[in-house]
């Protein structure tokens, strides 16, 4: 069976591109070209994967995200910016989403990136199904339930993506460990992660905003200037 792949972009060219180009790698592709047929397309054709623009009409690519995250927390979801600002891709990862993309992007790049999601989201979906990795995790006053995907620090609750739960189980089991950017990727994305690391510092930067009380001076998870990150329970 085809992998099923939703393609959410208000440019005609664009969005013709994109579906003839993943169709001729073998693909089922449905479009949408606004924020509300974006939504009634993902009921419809429950995609395997979203290529969500952010600047669309009706409802955002922001507000797509957070529908779909609402009761979807495993179908990946590549954001696509024209814009490259690090507060678009902050707050889409804030949201669930997998990944960003600046347009314009390479034809090479994106089949990289829609194919690491898919490998992921089947590995995650797997995960899920067979229960594994389901414990609470716990560290200062903050509690993350992987099951519901919901967080707690003291009295402010929050929700927490898939993703954010594999980088907090493996900062748990290395505590104090200066881990290298490489190597957290390889654990959390996968060895034939095509991104960059950048990917990983917006993810950090979203987490903190979740899990610290001041992300702009963290105490859990701290930055090894030239190495990579360390994690700290306590604090």
């Amino acid at each position: 069976m085809k992998m099923r792949i939703l393609v959410v972009e208000d440019d005609p060219a664009i969005l013709t591109g994109v579906a003839d180009l993943l169709e001729g790698e073998g693909f089922a592709v449905a479009t949408a070209s606004d924020g509300t047929a974006a939504l009634a397309r993902y009921a419809e054709a429950r995609p395997d994967l979203v290529l969500l623009d952010i600047m669309i009409p009706e409802k955002s690519g922001f507000d797509v995200c957070r529908e779909i995250r609402k009761t979807d927390p495993l179908t990946p979801i590549i954001m696509l910016t024209a814009k490259g600002e690090e507060v678009d891709k902050v707050v889409g990862l804030e949201l669930g989403a997998d990944d960003y993309m600046v347009k314009p992007f390479g034809v090479n790049e994106l089949l990289a990136r829609v194919r690491a999601c898919l490998r992921r989201g089947q590995a995650r979906a797997e995960a899920r199904t067979s229960g594994n990795d389901e414990a609470p995790i716990e560290f200062g006053s903050v509690s993350i339930d992987p099951r519901t995907l919901k967080g707690r620090r003291g009295k402010r609750e929050f929700d927490v993506t898939p993703r954010e739960v594999k980088l907090l189980r493996l900062f748990a089991s290395r505590e104090g460990e200066a881990l290298d950017r490489s190597l957290i990727l390889e654990q959390v994305w996968g060895v034939r992660y095509e991104g960059t690391t950048r990917t990983l510092d917006q993810h950090i930067a979203g987490l903190r905003k979740k899990i610290e009380e001041k992300p702009a001076a963290p105490r859990h998870i701290t930055t090894v200037h030239g190495v990579g990150y360390r994690f700290t329970s306590g604090g």
